[in-house]
């Protein structure tokens, strides 16, 4: 059984250069020239581990959930929670076990099969473990463009950043990724009804009002293309007082005369 820094051959206290020198070596050999077709799940997940262990942020966050949930540890932990059945708390932490184990396929796939975006992971992990797990399972499910699910988590874990923090570098990474999440790759995933209730609920995560007016915007053209144009008016009035520079598009001009 792997994580991280077993995979790579390095200790956990292996530096930047060594985490380097290890992946080069390793990725070497499992080049598609030389180890064909078969080493391509090998070398996915040596890349996974590279990725997180040479950023020093997302480093901080494994060693922290690794070290906490998996290395006090001391059998076969995997085996024991899937003999354990239909259990949801047994069903949550194999979630969480085969996330910080390089098998994200899995634990995607036990996690749906518990209902996804509504299995309550809260009720059966330790708090910080449920954090953790969100956050990792957010980057796994965007990695593989099931954007619509990421966001949903990210929304849920900043929503109770806001009731509790965690640590305050945590609620910062969550409002910097759910902002790069919803810019750049949300919107090609979801319909126009999705997208106007995503809008909705960004509106009430408590960011500053320079974010809550682009918004807001989108909001307003997502409902004119909706037939809604009312709505859309009141919406737009609304996020040029947050916002008295906010551009607006001559879609919006037009249509709405504002």
């Amino acid at each position: 059984m792997e994580n991280y820094y077993s995979l790579l051959g390095i200790s956990q206290s292996a530096s930047p250069k060594d985490i380097k020198r290890a992946f080069r070596e390793k990725a070497k050999r499992l080049h598609p020239d030389i180890a064909g077709k078969a080493a391509e799940d090998a070398m996915r997940k040596l890349l996974t581990a590279y990725e997180a262990l040479s950023d020093e942020d997302r480093r901080y966050e494994y060693d922290r959930a690794y070290n906490r949930f998996i290395k006090k540890v001391d059998f076969d932990y995997r085996t024991w929670l899937r003999e354990q059945g239909d259990d949801p708390a047994s069903q949550a932490k194999l979630v969480f076990f085969e996330l910080l184990h390089l098998e994200e396929d899995e634990s995607i796939k036990i996690w749906r099969k518990n209902g996804g975006i509504h299995f309550p992971m809260e009720n059966y992990l330790d708090r910080e473990d449920w954090l953790d797990c969100l956050y990792i399972l957010a980057e796994e499910l965007d990695k593989k463009q099931h954007c619509y699910e990421a966001y949903r988590l990210l929304v849920r874990l900043l929503q109770e950043e806001r009731r509790q923090p965690y640590f305050l570098k945590f609620t910062e990474d969550i409002e910097i990724y759910l902002k790069e999440l919803v810019r750049f790759r949300l919107r090609s995933q979801v319909d126009d009804e999705t997208w106007a209730d995503c809008m909705e609920t960004l509106l009430g995560l408590g960011f500053p009002s320079h974010d809550e007016a682009r918004w807001m915007r989108s909001l307003a053209e997502t409902l004119l293309a909706l037939g809604n144009a009312d709505a859309a008016k009141a919406i737009i009035r609304e996020a040029l007082k947050r916002d008295p520079a906010l551009p607006t598009t001559a879609r919006i001009r037009r249509a709405l005369n504002v």
